[in-house]
């Protein structure tokens, strides 16, 4: 493989399914890029489980870069991530989890990354239709690099789970990020549309600011918890005015 790859590096890339002829390739690549090591069973499935979608972006012949998910129903999430879609949502709802996704370093800031990732929306697409709600990975938290990949790509931070991963006998801490799709969204919460609206505001798809309905019902809300109190505390100042009755006093005597 070249040291540096030539600037038309995209425009010569070709993309492929992987398949079990590519395991010791893929093996090394995976020591390379990530500090996690997999079980031979794992690449054996990768390699040969239709569940998977594995994809390879090969630039004259060798793997330059691949991508690795798993799309299944939101009742199969594991436990840490059980929140990601509302419950509102039918358990048929699907959920599209990134196992890998790496770029060879001397191809990288070519394009191949989003090539996968992009491959991998508009086979959701053909396949899950919007049955697809969401996709989401987990991240180590000290991944600068690959955290600043998916969050200019719409991604968001979800959760944060500390003791995460296991490398190398050390425990480390690790994100999930999610990007929503075709009307997805997690459990509903008071601060949801305000988060909504943090989101990249360059991007012209993404609502940038909550629903005026949503603002209106909000105002609403605190002004009836204003006049809640309010009334309350009036009532209490009646009570503290309103003389005693001469029984009442005799009693305490």
């Amino acid at each position: 493989m070249s040291d540096v790859a030539p600037p038309t590096a995209l425009s010569e890339v070709q993309l492929r399914f992987l398949c079990q002829d590519d395991i010791e390739n893929v093996k090394q690549l995976c020591s390379d890029w990530f500090p996690i090591e997999y079980p031979d069973s794992w690449y054996q499935d990768i390699t040969s489980n239709k569940k998977f979608f594995s994809l390879a972006a090969t630039f004259r012949g060798g793997i330059v870069g691949m991508i690795v998910a798993e799309i299944k129903g939101r009742t199969k999430v594991h436990k840490e991530d059980g929140d990601i879609l509302s419950s509102s949502f039918p358990v048929d709802t699907q959920v599209a989890y990134i196992l890998s996704l790496g770029v060879v370093k001397e191809f990288r800031k070519h394009g191949i990354g989003s090539l996968l990732l992009d491959s991998l929306k508009e086979h959701i697409s053909t396949t899950a239709q919007d049955h697809c709600k969401a996709i989401y990975l987990h991240v180590l938290t000290t991944n600068n690099t690959a955290i600043h990949f998916y969050e200019n790509r719409d991604f968001r931070q979800h959760h944060y789970l500390p003791y995460y991963y296991s490398i190398r006998g050390v425990l480390k801490d690790g994100f999930t990020y999610v990007l929503y799709i075709n009307g997805g969204h997690p459990p509903w919460t008071i601060l949801y549309p305000f988060e909504k609206a943090n989101k990249t505001q360059t991007n012209t798809s993404v609502e940038a600011f909550p629903s005026p309905h949503f603002i209106l019902f909000l105002i609403f809300y605190v002004l009836s918890l204003s006049r809640v109190k309010l009334g309350s505390h009036r009532a209490q100042q009646r009570a503290c005015k309103q003389p005693i009755p001469m029984k009442s006093l005799c009693r305490r005597v």
